[in-house]
């Protein structure tokens, strides 16, 4: 019988998730275990928001609870066979992708969340005293996990680190999606697991890379989403940790990015006028917005076509 402690300890060892295959692999296990409630001491459903549900570990874990999980997004292991299929075809037929329905759309962000949460739910298994060390691999994960999906697609892609010459010292710049086409740079995305801490440094990245290599590089940032747990055991509930003043000031009154993309957006942003027309879900970048940020909007072939000649 599988335990959290046999799951926590692959989630740790990120050489374990060197493909899309892996991260598959990984969430059936993960969603196999939480569909067994003998598995875990408890599913605690958020007070307010009623969507989003815990799990609670046994004694192994120390009776660790872990982060929110969207309902609304986290596949069943009833739904995952057909969902990870779809999937995996979907990014192998770049017409087809391009060509997704509202709904399709919908599945796609809904499988790259899953993916990704199975992951950080486990790691809510070790103590506390280890949280850093969490947050570190499951923010490395999400990264390497964007990573494969764009190179799946056909893109050439990759993280880099780049030394930039300011003066008499050079600054290292570090981009988690580097885009080039026939060798030129095209795109740069930032993959983070939520805005919490980080949305400075997606807009500021923009403003001082492309003024410092006197470019005009299209930005845009990934997060996964921005709630956490908020209350105490028995009354647990989520709190927003997106902050829509500062992506507004940001936005309006330094640089916009070229593109903000949440798998699970917050009610303000698909109701706040500027907030839903700066941030989209997920799938809209897979399906659609990447081939524009790429001057690919007159694809019309085959996914050897186009890349043929990178």
């Amino acid at each position: 019988m599988t335990t959290i402690t046999e799951l926590c300890a692959v989630a740790t060892d990120k050489s374990r998730f060197v493909s899309i295959q892996n991260y598959i692999d990984f969430s059936k296990w993960f969603l196999e275990f939480i569909s067994d409630s003998n598995n875990y001491e408890a599913r605690i459903i958020s007070r307010k928001e009623n969507n989003y549900k815990f799990y609670q570990y046994k004694s192994e874990a120390s009776y660790n609870v872990t982060r929110p999980v969207n309902g609304d997004l986290f596949l069943s292991e009833a739904k995952a066979d057909f969902a990870f299929a779809f999937f995996r075809d979907v990014l192998r037929d770049t017409e087809r992708l391009r060509g997704l329905n509202n709904e399709e759309g919908a599945l796609l962000n809904a499988v790259i969340y899953t993916l990704q949460q199975s992951i950080g739910c486990a790691l809510d298994a070790l103590p506390a005293s280890k949280n850093n060390v969490a947050k570190k691999i499951n923010g490395d994960l999400f990264e390497r996990l964007m990573l494969y999906i764009f190179q799946e697609m056909g893109f050439y892609v990759m993280g880099l680190v780049e030394n930039l010459q300011i003066e008499d010292f050079q600054m290292k710049y570090q981009h988690d999606l580097f885009f080039q086409k026939e060798g030129a740079l095209k795109a740069i995305g930032s993959v983070k697991t939520s805005g919490k801490d980080r949305l400075d440094k997606v807009f500021l990245d923009k403003l001082f890379y492309n003024k410092l290599k006197r470019v005009d590089v299209p930005h845009f940032a990934i997060f996964l989403g921005d709630v956490q747990r908020s209350g105490r055991e028995s009354d647990y509930g989520v709190s927003q940790t997106f902050l829509p003043g500062h992506f507004k000031a940001y936005t309006l009154a330094m640089n916009p990015l070229d593109g903000v993309y949440y798998c699970d957006l917050r009610p303000i942003m698909k109701t706040d006028r500027l907030l839903k027309q700066e941030i989209k879900r997920l799938d809209e970048l897979l399906c659609r917005d990447i081939w524009s940020l790429m001057g690919m909007d007159e694809y019309g072939g085959n996914k050897q076509e186009v890349y043929g000649n990178i």
